[in-house]
């Protein structure tokens, strides 16, 4: 384990190589050092151009939060989140409050849950309110606040009042990137804001992971994978991670992207 501020600070370097972006909690506990001198390490780093400092952590310099449109979005693993928006609506009874976020996986599971009945739904995705309009006896309350046209979703301030006013039974999200260090994280981080508030403020936190989210690191953090409840993710899933997944007590379900075919 490297000591010296030189070896530590090579380390990190190699660790922004690897995964883009670094958390300082999770590097003083690597290290064994306190927060304080990994903002230390951090900061010569920046003055030397190799990484920028965010808030808890930072990015290797150069790298930018790049989010596609939500259009391309949905075309991408269409049938993956598809069949995660299946078993994810099994968990879902009659009656039940609930957050969505505003990916394309949750704007799946809004259309998977058109069966069931008397739901309060909290969102800030756009395209989510759209789908659930129409459905009697549905409450379907959006959050309002500032719109991010790449996402179609409504993030920062108003969002956040919005979302610390309810507690509800499930929140239901995705990410862009997921590992077992950096846990979920976002390309934006008003976004990874909201998204970690709906996790604070519900009973049980489902994370809607397709298989390619798994291995990549996004620019902010929302909650490490112990804080989640359920994990659900499709068949191609990494068997390794997933069975490090079971061990931190979280529940693993896998969807079949061939039975979401058939139905």
């Amino acid at each position: 384990m490297p000591t010296l501020p030189m070896e530590r600070r090579a380390e990190i370097v190699r660790l922004l190589e690897a995964q883009g972006s670094v958390r300082v909690a999770t590097l003083a506990l690597r290290f064994g050092v306190t927060e304080e001198t990994i903002r230390r390490d951090l900061e010569v780093l920046e003055q030397q151009g190799i990484l920028r400092r965010t808030y808890g952590g930072a990015v290797r310099a150069g790298i930018t939060p790049v989010e596609s449109p939500i259009g391309h979005r949905e075309l991408e693993h269409r049938a993956e989140k598809e069949a995660i928006a299946q078993k994810a609506a099994e968990l879902v009874e009659d009656g039940s409050t609930l957050f969505l976020d505003g990916s394309t996986t949750a704007l799946a599971l809004a259309g998977a849950l058109r069966s069931k009945q008397r739901l309060t739904i909290v969102t800030n995705g756009v395209r989510v309110v759209t789908e659930l309009t129409n459905r009697p006896g549905y409450t379907v309350i959006a959050t309002g606040g500032l719109l991010r046209d790449s996402s179609l979703s409504f993030v920062g301030p108003l969002a956040e009042r919005a979302v610390s006013q309810y507690h509800v039974d499930w929140a239901f999200f995705s990410c862009k990137g997921i590992t077992l260090e950096q846990g979920m994280t976002e390309s934006n981080e008003l976004e990874a804001q909201l998204k970690h508030m709906m996790v604070n403020h519900a009973d049980r936190a489902v994370a809607l992971v397709d298989s390619s989210k798994f291995g990549h690191v996004a620019f902010a953090a929302i909650v490490p994978i112990s804080d989640l409840n359920i994990l659900i993710t499709d068949e191609a899933g990494p068997p390794v991670i997933l069975e490090q997944v079971r061990r931190s007590g979280v529940e693993v379900m896998v969807a079949s992207v061939g039975k979401a075919i058939d139905s």
